[in-house]
């Protein structure tokens, strides 16, 4: 059992010992704090939830909309909905804050409490580290009976999310119908099957074919969109002749493409070609995080915009975007954030926004992605003990590598003419995560092998 309690919100397993999983206890108290937060910012007690598919979700929801109403607030229940329809919502009401019920990726054991502020945006690192400090060390006072806050319920608001993302200057309804894409959706048993294919017929998809379909929280297969998890997608896509095939994660706000021919269109390019068109029809800056493709920043430069890279985190990346004033940004991982519509990860505008950039082009998805230049990224880890001072190791490496360009505002980035590799610790195991990218898939690998053997290296001379 887990419980892991950051400053971006409260994750872990449902069951088991307070404290040490995600009991109700724990949720109570979680949610007792970001209610004295929002309370804190002013007299706004107004609190949007939702949640996504996952079988705790009903659970959950009724304990912290509970907590909230005996915190005196005004909670708006959303029921079943996405993590951007709930970050939109929250402006769309002018409410003080919100809470997303989801363990986004996570196995179907996992639930988390993903907390918001008035903007709809994730808390920062100093709002996260108030609410820890709450819990822990205050003992909380709720309403008095003729302060006991209320509780309504709303399932408008995919529909309002989907009426916002068809006003986008850069979404062509009519380009995309012209077009008659069939289309193959993977909804993992949970919100993407009630907000996809709303989306994709009022973008006149017509021929749309939804796998794991039902709404139960039961994944079909691990929910995060990986080519591992997808190879029923990808058959399905080939076996159909479909023109595309969508995946999205339990809370919508990751995306992947399948192409026609049952290859990936690789998530990392997800934010890479729809950069390409955003970009083709408004000129601009973009962002990604240090661990993302190179491949975003020659797009970039390509149209004459700058590059900048951010720290690993959704926090952080919209921190460096509202910096550089960027038009487009986002993860490698399949997350796309497109600020005119609003600051956070958001599958369903990306899909708009593809779709509309495949139609233009009048290529199929294959073709679209052999326009992109390819790079490869070798994903490694090394298990830390308990005495490895991390800090003392990431040093020796930057003498090591003294001449070559280094960052360090997430763990250490390296670049090698057009290779990387970027070395981050674990905030939720003891481990180093160790990413490199190349053009060539066997020097990805190798430049990964090259630096590990390095820290394993220090590692027994520190030891010694």
């Amino acid at each position: 059992m887990a419980l892991i309690k950051s400053i971006s919100g409260i994750r872990g397993t449902i069951g088991g010992t307070p404290g040490k999983s995600l009991t109700p206890i724990d949720i109570v108290k979680f949610t007792t704090a970001y209610g004295a937060w929002v309370a804190k910012q002013g007299s706004n007690k107004k609190i949007i939830i939702g949640r996504d598919g996952r079988i705790s979700g009903g659970l959950v929801r009724d304990l912290v909309a509970a907590t909230l109403q005996g915190m005196g607030c005004q909670v708006i229940d959303l029921g079943h909905s996405t993590t951007p329809t709930v970050e939109m919502a929250v402006k769309m009401e002018n409410a003080g804050g919100g809470i997303i019920l989801t363990a986004s990726h996570n196995p179907k054991e996992w639930n988390a409490l993903k907390l918001l502020n008035k903007d709809g945006e994730f808390l920062n690192a100093a709002e996260g580290q108030w609410i820890l400090d709450y819990a822990e060390n205050t003992e909380p006072v709720y309403a008095e009976i003729n302060k006991i806050g209320s509780l309504t319920k709303n399932d408008t608001y995919i529909q309002k999310h989907i009426d916002a993302i068809l006003t986008h200057p850069l979404v062509d309804i009519a380009a995309i119908k012209k077009m008659k894409f069939k289309v193959v959706v993977d909804a993992v048993n949970s919100t993407g099957a009630i907000s996809v294919p709303p989306l994709l017929n009022a973008l006149g998809v017509s021929d749309v074919t939804v796998m794991n379909e039902e709404v139960t929280g039961h994944f079909a297969h691990n929910p995060e969109p990986l080519p591992e998890n997808l190879r029923e997608l990808c058959s399905v896509v080939k076996k159909n002749n479909a023109s595309l095939g969508i995946a999205v994660d339990p809370d919508v706000d990751r995306l992947c493409f399948v192409c026609e021919d049952g290859s990936l269109f690789g998530e990392e390019y997800t934010l890479v070609a729809i950069a390409d068109y955003v970009l083709g029809h408004k000129k601009g800056n973009t962002v990604s995080n240090l661990s993302s493709t190179r491949a975003l920043r020659d797009v970039t430069e390509k149209h004459g915009g700058e590059y900048f890279p951010s720290a690993v985190g959704e926090v952080n990346v919209v921190k460096k975007m509202k910096e550089v004033n960027a038009v487009i940004g986002g993860e490698g991982n399949g997350g796309v954030i497109v600020p005119e519509l609003h600051y956070g990860r958001d599958a369903m505008i990306g899909i708009a926004l593809f779709l509309t950039h495949l139609a233009k082009s009048g290529k199929t998805a294959k073709a679209l992605r052999s326009t992109y230049p390819s790079y490869f990224i070798s994903k490694n880890k090394i298990e830390l003990s308990e005495e490895v001072n991390v800090k003392n190791i990431f040093n020796e490496i930057k003498k090591k590598y003294k001449k070559q360009p280094i960052n360090t505002e997430d763990g250490l980035r390296i670049d090698f003419d057009n290779d990387w590799v970027h070395l981050r610790t674990s905030n939720t195991e003891p481990i180093i995560r160790i990413y490199s990218e190349s053009g060539s898939e066997t020097t990805a690998n190798n430049i990964a092998k090259r630096i590990m053997a390095d820290i394993k290296e220090m590692m027994l001379m520190k030891a010694e």
